[in-house]
C-alpha cells in the first residue's frame, strides 16, 4: 500500500511538472535542519532534525507560487529511559509569496503556508507494534533565498500544527501537535 502511495504521490509531481507552462520556473529544493517540538508535543518530544525535498512552480513576474514537499523527521522520546523516537513523515501543499526585491538584489524574501497529511510513528525497541496515525495539518511560515546564479541557498522556518497528532500527558487526550522546523538548503532550477 506504501508504494502505491509513493507512486500516485511520484505521477502527481511528474504530471505537475510536465503541465507547468514555460513562463513558470520550476525549482528543486533538498534541505536538513533542526526540529524544535512546542506546546504539548514538547512534553513528549525532545529536539530533533529533518530532512526535506520539494518541488515549486513560480510564475514569471508573478508574486504567488506553488510548492509541494515532503519531509522526514525524527525526535528523541522526553522520557529518555526508552529505547524508542518518534518518527514523522510528512507531505504539504503550499501556497509560496515572494516579496518584491530588485533585480539586482541577491536576497529574496519569502512567505509560506499550506495545509498537508503527516503521519507519526514511535519506533524503536520499545516501541515494537506501536501503531502509526496520519492526521491533517496545516503550517506557516518565512525564509529567504540568496540567489548564487541557477541555484540558491535558502533558510527557511515554519510552524505546524497536526491536528490530534499527540497526547496530552496530563489528560491524556488527543492534542495538537505543534512543532518548528528550521531548515538550510539549496534550490536547482530558475534561478530566484
Amino acid at each position: 500500500m506504501r508504494e502505491l502511495r509513493i507512486g500516485v504521490v511520484g505521477a502527481v509531481l511528474l504530471a505537475m511538472a510536465l503541465a507547468v507552462p514555460a513562463v513558470a520556473q520550476v525549482r528543486f529544493s533538498l534541505g536538513d535542519g533542526a526540529t524544535l517540538p512546542a506546546g504539548t508535543f514538547d512534553d513528549v518530544a525532545n529536539t530533533g532534525w529533518h530532512g526535506v525535498g520539494a518541488i515549486g512552480f513560480q510564475p514569471a513576474d508573478f508574486p504567488i507560487g506553488f510548492q509541494v514537499d515532503g519531509m522526514y523527521h525524527r525526535f528523541g522520546f522526553e522520557a529518555e529511559a526508552l529505547d524508542a523516537e518518534w518518527q514523522m513523515i510528512q507531505g504539504t501543499a503550499n501556497i509560496v509569496f515572494a516579496f518584491n526585491t530588485s533585480e539586482e538584489s541577491k536576497f529574496h524574501p519569502y512567505l509560506i503556508g499550506g495545509v498537508g497529511g503527516y503521519n507519526v510513528k514511535a519506533v524503536g525497541d520499545d516501541a515494537e507494534g506501536a501503531d502509526s496515525e496520519t492526521n491533517f495539518g496545516v503550517n506557516a511560515g518565512a525564509g529567504f533565498d540568496f540567489d548564487l546564479g541557477n541555484v540558491a541557498a535558502f533558510v527557511e522556518s515554519r510552524f505546524h500544527a497536526i491536528f490530534g497528532g499527540t497526547v496530552d500527558p496530563e489528560t491524556l487526550d488527543d492534542a495538537t501537535a505543534n512543532f518548528v522546523p528550521i531548515t538550510i538548503g539549496i534550490r536547482f532550477g530558475g534561478g530566484s
